[in-house]
């Protein structure tokens, strides 16, 4: 198998197992065995279980950043930019590979490498968010990035606990829901040409 076909096959065994278990209680040998492999061909990839997890964190970071990127992408209208922002949470905590566990429910969040990587997640998420913030009121970058910084947590938690719930809301419901909140905090602040929001 190509090698970077066999670092997909591990990292994909890898997270089955890390979600299952926690960083913790899972075992190479359990990701190796998970994977149809040797641990020796799982030790070529990575030289640890450490290292393993925060390919994986990376993985799932990249995965949140692309689907929050098109989220913002996806319309010029600012309501709508924050229905797409929190929707992308939803959908993220939604999806069947569990890599929200990783990012936020991880059971390592004080091992440096990893924490470094959870608080960079949420800088790069809240700045996409600030800039449009930013723009659009004409705020002080602090000022927007902590608005940003709100308004991701709040889609981030409120995804998770719809989610542990039992999803009884139908996701863009929810997401809808939720996404009012926010807008209608955000909309409060004037429009950087004096115009209020509508």
């Amino acid at each position: 198998m190509p090698r970077d076909q066999r670092r997909a096959q591990l990292l994909g065994a890898a997270r089955e197992v890390f979600v299952a278990q926690g960083y913790h209680a899972a075992a190479m040998d359990d990701i190796a065995d998970r994977a149809g492999v040797s641990k020796p061909v799982l030790y070529q990839h990575f030289p640890g279980k450490l290292e393993l997890y925060v390919a994986l964190l990376d993985a799932s970071k990249n995965e949140l950043l692309e689907t929050l990127h098109r989220a913002m992408a996806s319309t010029d209208d600012n309501k709508q930019r924050v229905i797409a922002t929190v929707n992308a949470y939803f959908e993220f905590v939604d999806n069947d590979s569990g890599g929200y566990r990783l990012l936020f429910e991880s059971d390592l969040p004080n091992e440096p490498v990893v924490r470094e990587r959870l608080d960079r997640l949420t800088e790069l998420c809240s700045q996409e968010v600030s800039q449009i913030i930013a723009e659009d009121t004409g705020l002080p970058p602090e000022e927007s990035n902590l608005l940003a910084v709100g308004l991701v947590g709040i889609a981030q938690v409120t995804a998770r606990y719809w989610l542990s719930a039992g999803g009884s809301i139908p996701r863009e419901a929810a997401a809808e829901l939720v996404a009012a909140l926010g807008w209608r905090g955000i909309r409060g602040f004037p429009k950087r040409d004096g115009i209020p929001h509508a």
